[in-house]
């Protein structure tokens, strides 16, 4: 069974498509990385499945039922733009009072495990306001976590953290998967990040999905490169040419595409009388692969 299908869901503000005709599968147990440039229709998709907006048309289930259903929205947890918390209340008040709007029985323990989940327990008589960047978003993820939901919308979560924030955060998030067999449908423009826990992807653009694949399938796409450097990069890079299809010079280095034989390419170029410094085998990561899908799309 699939967390989350939509099919042909539009919305539109003032006759213009912020969401038009997509449709996205969001496998059981996934970590679904949801990709789009700003004002390509992430946010109002995920607003469109919490049930902030109303679609024009389409359907959406979630977990096989209709996203309406009573039964199943208690099954959904949402961080959307912020936690909405109280800064003068501590932690833990604002964790009660959602406890409180939500009907949690034994809300105080609920709140010290998801509390423990995002590796905040010690902070909770801490004021909301006191509270970092980074500290603020995991007590948010605690507020969606509240109530044990199955399924977990994430909106930008990572964006302006520092690195031990980001990797506190994929920690967390991976957990909440693989312990709590929770999904989590995140959206990010850091796409290094995002590609280090994902196990799907939807790439979106002008409200229209145009490519849904899981991080294999993404992997087995990457073009594998190899990269070296030499004393003279622009006559290497000439002589490169002359016997490999794709050759470019990338800032003080040259890519090789499709080719991973270092020997040959080493052999080659000492022929020719240039000497290799460095040499390595790569494969285009993410965010490569998502430029590089755009500048396709924007060349149609």
């Amino acid at each position: 069974m699939n967390a989350i299908e939509i099919r042909n869901l539009s919305k539109s503000f003032r006759g213009m498509y912020a969401v038009d005709n997509l449709n996205m599968t969001v496998p059981q147990g996934a970590i679904y990385g949801f990709i789009g440039e700003n004002g390509s229709g992430k946010s109002t998709t995920e607003k469109l499945i919490c049930g902030h907006l109303v679609p024009d048309g389409g359907s959406i289930k979630l977990f096989g039922r209709d996203y309406t259903d009573p039964g199943v929205r208690v099954r959904v947890g949402a961080l959307i733009e912020n936690a909405g918390c109280f800064p003068e209340s501590s932690v833990y008040q604002n964790l009660m009072m959602q406890c409180i709007n939500l009907g949690i029985e034994n809300a105080d323990e609920e709140i010290y495990r998801v509390l423990s989940i995002v590796r905040m327990e010690d902070h909770a008589k801490l004021k909301f306001k006191s509270c970092s960047l980074g500290m603020k978003q995991r007590i948010g993820i605690a507020m969606a976590l509240l109530g044990d939901p199955a399924l977990l919308i994430l909106d930008e979560p990572i964006n302006g953290l520092d690195t031990d924030g980001m990797r506190i955060m994929r920690e967390i998030l991976v957990d909440i998967t693989k312990k709590y067999g929770c999904t989590v449908l995140i959206s990010s423009h850091i796409l290094g990040e995002l590609e280090k826990i994902a196990t799907h992807y939807g790439i979106i653009r002008q409200g229209k999905m145009i490519m849904e694949l899981s991080a294999e399938e993404m992997d087995s796409r990457a073009q594998v490169f190899t990269t070296l450097k030499t004393a003279d990069l622009n006559g290497a890079l000439a002589v490169l040419s002359q016997k490999f299809a794709d050759v470019r010079l990338e800032g003080d280095c040259i890519r090789i595409y499709d080719v991973d034989d270092t020997a040959s390419i080493v052999d080659y170029l000492m022929k020719n009388n240039h000497v290799v410094s460095e040499i390595c085998k790569n494969k285009i990561g993410l965010e490569e692969y998502y430029i590089e899908l755009m500048s396709q799309k924007e060349g149609k």
